[in-house]
């Protein structure tokens, strides 16, 4: 009798399992558990988006503050590649030493590079070649309406200088043309010299390359008074490159 009372609560309690509705809402398969979202932190340059790193540090190329990115895709456009952005504001302060290397102007003048065109003086320095096809012209043309934005600032207050990386084929007769091209006012020097000279002043102020076409596209800005020092992209809008320029002067 007992035996029958037993199988039959089994039974009955079989049957009561089979049927009762299964709450879905607390199985979790772990097929769909859905992954915690981990992202991980990504810098890369500006100017090279190839230059990447897994932690903070400079762009091997052009020496820029790798920047943090999303590892999301990138959209591209024609006139930025992908990864690539165009900062407006300057990095940083730097520490540079300004070498007083001799060198000479579009005009074939021998001048010492600190003394003559830094000392004393807020300046902004990019860096060309006359026989470049790439980010050389637009650099000349925006530090062109840098110049005119600054009005008589410059020469003044300021002094705008070019450095050629290529000093053997950027004779002064060569620089005078590409100056005159651009329509460079006083008050903005190109610079040439001997190769030596040259290539250890790049070297000073952290912009040497192995090849040419490899220059920087960012341009020193620098309060020599106050001993500061900062980098710009040099293909920012001219208005924000004055206001950059105009914030070093104003740097006590």
């Amino acid at each position: 009798m007992r035996t029958k009372l037993l199988v039959t609560l089994w039974l009955v309690m079989t049957l009561i399992c089979a049927v009762a509705p299964v709450n879905r809402s607390h199985v979790v398969s772990a097929q769909t558990r859905p992954k915690a979202q981990q992202k991980s932190t990504r810098y890369a340059c500006p100017m090279h988006p190839e230059i990447t790193s897994s932690r903070p540090g400079k762009c091997s190329k052009c020496g820029m503050t790798l920047r943090a990115v999303s590892d999301e895709p990138a959209t591209t456009s024609n006139n930025n590649p992908a990864g690539a952005t165009a900062p407006e504001a300057a990095e940083d302060s730097i520490s540079l030493h300004i070498p007083d290397t001799p060198v000479y102007d579009q005009n074939g003048k021998r001048l010492n590079f600190y003394t003559d065109l830094v000392k004393g003086r807020t300046v902004a320095i990019n860096f060309i070649f006359t026989t470049c096809t790439t980010i050389c012209p637009p650099l000349t043309a925006t530090f062109r309406r840098v110049q005119v934005e600054l009005g008589a600032r410059v020469g003044r207050d300021v002094q705008l200088i070019s450095v050629s990386v290529d000093p053997t084929t950027d004779v002064p007769e060569r620089l005078q043309a590409f100056a005159t091209k651009f329509k460079a006012a006083p008050g903005w020097t190109f610079v040439t010299g001997e190769k030596t000279e040259i290539d250890a002043l790049l070297k000073a102020l952290g912009t040497a390359v192995a090849d040419k076409n490899d220059h920087t596209p960012m341009i020193l800005v620098g309060n020599d008074t106050a001993g500061y020092w900062t980098r710009t992209y040099g293909l920012a809008p001219p208005s924000a490159l004055v206001r950059v320029i105009s914030e070093v002067a104003d740097h006590k």
